[in-house]
C-alpha cells in the first residue's frame, strides 16, 4: 500500500523554530516528528511513502533516509512552489508504486499527531466501496475550524467554513484514504486545497465520500503551544506513538544532556542533546532542542528553546519560543506569547510582552 505525506508548508505559525528548519522535522519526545507518522504507516500495513516536500526540502533525506529504518520505502518529491494539499496529492500520483486503479492510497497531513487506527480507516473504506474517506474527530469547540457535515450512514453531505454558529462538531484530522484513480480528478499542476475545493467539488459530482469518526487522541501540531503539548503528551503517555515506546515519565534527558542534580525537571520536558541545565533552574513542560543552556534558577513554562540558544540566571519564560542561537540575559522576564527571534541579544533584566 502507497501513502504520502504532505509536508511542503512554510510552517510560519512556528517561526522562529522554523527559521531554519523545516516544522516536520522539529524534535517531538526527541525524534523528528515526521519519524512518529512513518512508523505509524509502516504499523498500518504501508510500505512505501511518497514524501511531497518544498520549504527546505534538501533537510529531509540527510534525515529519514531511504525509509528503511521505519520498514518501508521512502521517496521524495519536491515541489518548486509549495502546491497546497490538493496540489500535492496530485502531483505525488506519479511517484507512487505501479497498482490497480482502485488500489487506496493513504494521506497524512504532516503535521498532525494522531492515535487512530489507519488500518480500520482504510478497511472500512474497502468495505464502504468509497472514493474517499477522511478521519475526522468531533471537537468541544468547533468554532476555530471548518467542519464536516455527515449523514447517519457516515456519507459526508458539506463541507462548512469556519463560523460563530458551527453547523457540526466534527472537524478534518487530515487522514485520507483516496481511490487512486480519485486522485487524477484534481487538477494538475497548480495551486489547490484539498479542504477547501477538491472534495467540496467531489461532492458536487457526486462522489462517494465517507466519513471515519474516532475519538483517539489527535492534535494539530502547527503552533508552538501544540509542538510542546504533542511532546510532552507522549514522554507522559498521554498520546502513544510506535516511535516513542519509553514508559511514562515526567521528563525525557538525552545521554549526551548534563543537568545537574539541584535542577528540577518536570511535566514531560525534554532535554535535547548536548544541553545543559545548572542548579536550581526549573524546566516545566517545555523542550529544548540541542546544545541548548539554562543556567542557575531560570525558570521555562510550557517553553520552546532553540538550538544553541542560552537562557540567563534567574530569568523567567512562561509559554514563550526563543529562537536558535538566542541570548536571554540574566532575569529577564518574558512574558507568554513572546517570540524571539534567532539570534537575538536580550539583555539583562528585561521584561518582554507579546505585542
Amino acid at each position: 500500500m502507497d501513502a504520502v505525506i504532505i509536508a511542503g508548508g512554510f510552517g510560519s505559525r512556528l517561526r522562529p523554530l522554523t527559521d531554519r528548519r523545516p516544522k516536520h522535522l522539529l524534535p517531538v519526545a526527541g525524534v523528528p516528528f515526521l519519524v512518529h507518522q512513518l512508523t505509524k504507516l509502516a504499523a498500518a500495513g504501508v510500505g512505501h511513502v511518497v514524501l511531497a516536500t518544498s520549504y527546505r526540502a534538501a533537510e529531509f533525506r540527510p534525515v529519514l533516509g531511504d525509509g528503511s529504518d521505519f520498514g518501508l520505502t521512502l521517496s521524495y518529491l519536491r515541489e518548486p512552489e509549495p502546491l497546497g494539499t490538493g496540489g500535492a496529492i496530485r502531483n505525488a500520483v506519479a511517484a507512487l508504486s505501479t497498482g490497480a486503479a482502485d488500489q487506496p492510497v493513504v494521506v497524512l497531513n504532516g503535521d498532525t499527531l494522531s492515535g487512530h487506527d489507519i488500518a480500520a480507516q482504510v478497511s472500512a473504506f474497502a468495505a464502504a466501496d468509497a472514493d474517499v474517506s477522511l478521519h475526522l474527530v468531533s471537537v468541544a469547540d468547533p468554532r476555530p475550524y471548518g467542519c464536516v457535515v455527515t449523514d447517519e450512514a457516515g456519507r459526508v453531505t458539506a463541507f462548512a467554513e469556519k463560523s460563530p454558529w458551527p453547523l457540526s462538531s466534527q472537524i478534518n484530522a487530515g487522514c485520507y484514504v483516496f481511490r487512486r484513480e480519485i486522485m487524477t480528478d484534481i487538477a494538475p499542476g497548480r495551486v489547490v486545497s484539498v479542504e477547501r475545493e477538491t472534495f467540496p467539488e467531489m461532492l458536487r459530482r457526486g462522489r462517494w465520500v465517507v466519513a471515519h469518526l474516532e475519538s483517539a487522541y489527535w492534535l494539530d501540531v502547527g503552533t508552538p503551544a501544540t509542538l510542546v503539548q504533542a511532546s510532552t503528551d507522549l514522554v507522559r503517555g498521554i498520546a502513544i506513538s510506535p516511535a516513542y515506546r519509553l514508559p511514562p515519565a515526567d521528563r525525557l534527558v538525552h545521554e549526551t544532556a548534563a543537568v545537574d542534580d539541584a535542577a528540577r525537571i518536570t511535566g514531560g520536558s525534554v532535554i535535547g542533546p548536548g544541553s545543559m541545565v545548572a542548579a536550581g533552574a526549573v524546566v516545566e513542560g517545555s523542550v529544548l532542542l540541542p546544545d541548548v543552556r539554562i543556567d542557575s534558577d531560570a525558570v521555562l513554562v510550557a517553553s520552546a528553546v532553540g538550538e544553541g540558544a542560552r537562557i540567563g540566571a534567574g530569568s523567567r519564560l512562561r509559554e514563550a519560543v526563543v529562537g536558535d542561537g538566542a541570548m536571554v540575559g540574566a532575569g529577564c522576564r518574558i512574558m507568554p506569547g513572546v517570540r524571539i527571534a534567532c539570534g537575538a541579544v536580550i539583555a539583562d533584566g528585561t521584561l518582554i510582552r507579546a505585542e
